[in-house]
């Protein structure tokens, strides 16, 4: 018998940034499903209480079902989703934020754990959030000159 390694262990990353203020909202579940795609919008409309909450993101299968349905219906108004046309990650900021994360936390590194991991993305995530002004320009974002 030959032995093989065991089924690995992973973990997805979902998230949004704000456009206007360079903050992100990340998720690290074991899971990239419908029930995780909710609870990221939950999160970020309890991120801003008030105010319309704006999501553009792609037509992936799993932004597409009656748990996102519910969370934007109990949202009542203000939680709008846009959708991209397919294939057009330059046109989803968080894909920018995501293309930087892998340079910078996996790219040719190996992890001894998957808490190194998780503390690493960790890392950089909280890292970003306190210096949103390089997150804005990681995204491309001119907004506070549009303001």
């Amino acid at each position: 018998m030959i032995p093989t390694p065991a089924q690995p262990h992973r973990r997805y990353g979902i998230g949004a940034v704000n456009y206007h203020t360079g903050e992100s909202v990340v998720l690290l579940r074991r899971r990239k499903r419908r029930e995780e795609i909710a609870e990221l919008l939950e999160a970020l409309v309890a991120k801003h209480p008030t105010g319309t909450v704006y999501v553009a993101w792609d037509n992936a299968s799993t932004h597409e079902d009656d748990e996102v349905e519910a969370v934007v219906r109990a949202a009542a108004g203000r939680l709008v989703l846009l959708y991209l046309p397919t294939y057009s990650p330059w046109l989803n900021p968080i894909e920018m934020l995501w293309r930087h994360f892998r340079r910078e936390v996996t790219h040719c590194e190996l992890f001894d754990t998957m808490a190194a991991l998780l503390a690493a993305t960790a890392d950089f995530f909280d890292r970003h959030n306190r210096e949103p002004a390089q997150t804005l320009s990681i995204i491309g974002s001119n907004a506070a000159n549009l303001a």
